[in-house]
């Protein structure tokens, strides 16, 4: 059954440009890497959400864990984390369109 990685986070005050160009040059082709597949994100302009809520899928639930045991999985979320603040991340079962 597939499985889809939900992150939750925000971006750190005066990192921006740097963050923005970390999603694109690592971020994202290290996920695809990992052998996770990106499917939503979302940027919050306004109201008590977290700033940037974004989702991974996949094939299984014990292919997920392996990921996220995996020493590119913890060095990818350190790099993260000299960005962004309030990183939390949670896993559900696939359903379409994004979920919280």
């Amino acid at each position: 059954m597939a499985v889809k990685l939900l992150m939750t986070w925000n971006i750190r005050a005066g990192r921006e440009q740097e963050y923005f160009e970390f999603v694109v040059r690592e971020l994202i082709p290290q996920i695809k890497r990992l052998g996770l597949e990106p499917t939503d994100a979302w940027y919050t302009v306004y109201g008590k959400r977290p700033q940037i809520m974004t989702s991974a899928k996949s094939e299984s639930l014990k292919s997920l864990q392996e990921v996220l045991d995996s020493s590119g999985w913890e060095s990818l979320i350190n790099k993260l984390l000299d960005f962004v603040e309030n990183f939390e991340q949670k896993i559900v079962t696939d359903r379409p369109g994004f979920q919280l």
